[in-house]
């Protein structure tokens, strides 16, 4: 089955799951187990949908720290969950090009949502692309006397341990 019913399969049962306010796992594992009229889920849909639940404070976040005018909790459903599925496949899948993510989202938001969807998805997903490449790669192979270098990864983009931070 082709990725990109393979997302869209995924956004249905993160749209779901926002709706209820159920517990992504929870509801992945009813569908899995029950697909019901549908097919079973494909294996990459089950894939994102436990990469965007286990990463989901993280990703929403990044989101509202890139998003300029719109927290996580204000956006359409629809628009958040796509939003969560790109940001996961940018910052944690590195078999998806970060390309290929953006034009994924773009083409769920064209078919799924307002008008307006497709240029804030584009934007605040580019934005969230330019700030992991400007991030270092690897800053153990730095200097390590060079103090800056762990001050400039920490502000790009939030890190993995998904710890929250004071402010």
């Amino acid at each position: 089955m082709a990725r990109s019913t393979a997302r869209k399969r995924a956004l249905n049962t993160l749209y779901e799951a926002d709706e209820k306010s159920q517990d992504i796992l929870s509801l992945l594992d009813e569908r899995i187990a029950h697909p019901g009229a549908q097919t079973p889920l494909p294996d990459y849909a089950i894939e994102i949908v436990r990469g965007v639940a286990e990463h989901r404070r993280q990703i929403d976040r990044t989101l509202d720290d890139y998003s300029t005018g719109w927290k996580v909790r204000r956006m359409g459903v629809v628009d958040r969950n796509i939003l969560r599925i790109a940001t996961w496949e940018i910052l944690f899948n590195e078999e998806v090009p970060d390309k290929v993510a953006i034009d994924e989202a773009l083409a769920l938001a064209k078919t799924l949502c307002d008008d307006d969807a497709p240029a804030f998805i584009h934007g605040l997903l580019s934005a969230i692309c330019n700030a992991k490449d400007a991030e270092p790669a690897d800053t153990t192979a730095q200097n390590p006397g060079d103090g800056d270098s762990a001050d400039a990864a920490d502000s790009a983009v939030p890190s993995a341990d998904d710890q929250p931070t004071e402010e």
